[in-house]
């Protein structure tokens, strides 16, 4: 467990970086229950006008993530963030859901957690990982959890190379990745060129780490093209913004912005490739967490809590379904008159459990040597 990635920051931006990861730790106690966490905690205005958060559905996937950003703590915080549990029993709990897990997504999440944890039942994880693993067309998302969790297990037989192929393959021939690899019926035909923020941020952390592990040389150019692409396509407030045109690493629809995005995920990436020894974005990290301290109203205190994201109040997503057709039509083609008709006015009052799973592994995990 580290802080020097925190210590990469301005002194205001590690003070507000380590108030996030404090509020993190008390913010998973009230979405969790019975060794597992809830799919979200969704916000309810009182008639004083207080807020309260309602717990709500419960997630595999989102405990895995938890179980992945509670790794990073010492023992006695672990224990505080999971009500009294330790990281072993939660992701033994995990552990014993795989025979029923059915998405490797869920499945890759579980194995790396078991593999971060030193769980003693790794090898039971990585069985349901390959029995999963058998698709011609996978999500970007999955196939990049898929090789992190590998990597993470130390791997190093044909399966890890598969997987590396997937990822790079998919890149091959666009700037950025779309959200499907491989062919298939995941991704209608009108924006199979389309692809969203998570879909560069874990390609781009995977292929990172397989480098931090293997010296893979390949996959570090992929990991700096992704890591050039956003950055250079970074909103002038701190946006990280939300679809990108894979062809050519062009803005397709920048809403919702999503606060995650902003204090975790790209800080996530972009630091795990620092960390490998690839290039450094903190001033592009420190401009999206910028995003977030403008907004105050987005940290409740309170509540130990961020809300979800800023968006459109297009309640339909008609303008990222618009602006994919036509992009697909004309590449750089905006429909400008869209952000009139549909402004960025809408606030989604609502927490998920992974949210302050992954800021605590973007800013206390370690990718390879610390750089």
């Amino acid at each position: 467990m580290t802080d020097h990635r925190i210590a990469l920051l301005s002194s205001g931006h590690q003070d507000f970086v380590t108030g996030m990861v404090d509020l993190s730790v008390r913010g998973l106690p009230p979405g969790y229950a019975d060794g597992e966490f809830v799919f979200t905690r969704r916000g309810r205005q009182d008639a004083d006008g207080k807020w309260t958060a309602v717990p709500e559905g419960r997630s595999i996937r989102y405990s895995a993530i938890v179980a992945l950003g509670v790794a990073t703590l010492e023992e006695e915080r672990q224990r505080a963030a999971l009500a009294g549990d330790s990281l072993l029993d939660l992701v033994g709990n995990l552990i014993k859901r795989l025979p029923d897990v059915t998405g490797l997504g869920d499945a890759a999440l579980i194995c790396w957690a078991a593999a971060e944890a030193g769980h003693v039942d790794l090898d039971l994880a990585l069985s349901r990982l390959a029995e999963l693993d058998v698709g011609t067309q996978v999500h970007t998302v999955e196939a990049a959890w898929a090789l992190a969790a590998l990597v993470a297990a130390g791997v190093t037989d044909d399966r890890v190379e598969r997987a590396r192929e997937r990822l790079l393959g998919g890149l091959a021939g666009n700037r950025l990745y779309p959200h499907a690899l491989g062919k298939g019926p995941l991704v209608p035909r009108y924006r199979a060129h389309v692809g969203c923020f998570a879909d560069q941020v874990y390609p781009l952390q995977a292929l990172a780490r397989l480098y931090a592990a293997t010296g893979d040389a390949e996959a570090l150019r992929a990991a700096e093209q992704v890591a050039r692409g956003i950055c250079q396509a970074q909103g002038p407030q701190g946006e990280w913004w939300w679809h990108y045109d894979a062809r050519t690493g062009s803005v397709v629809e920048g809403y919702p912005v999503y606060s995650v995005h902003q204090l975790a995920m790209a800080p996530m990436a972009l630091l795990d490739l620092a960390d490998a020894g690839g290039t450094a974005y903190v001033a592009e990290i420190s401009k999206g967490l910028d995003w977030m301290i403008e907004r105050p109203a987005f940290v409740l205190e309170e509540l130990a809590l961020t809300w979800r994201k800023e968006a459109r109040a297009d309640p339909r997503k008609l303008v990222r379904g618009l602006r994919a057709v036509a992009t697909g039509v004309h590449r750089g083609m905006r429909l400008g008159v869209l952000d009139r008709v549909y402004p960025p006015v809408a606030v989604d009052r609502e927490c998920r459990p992974y949210e302050l799973g992954w800021l605590l592994y973007a800013w206390l995990a370690t990718c390879g040597q610390p750089s």
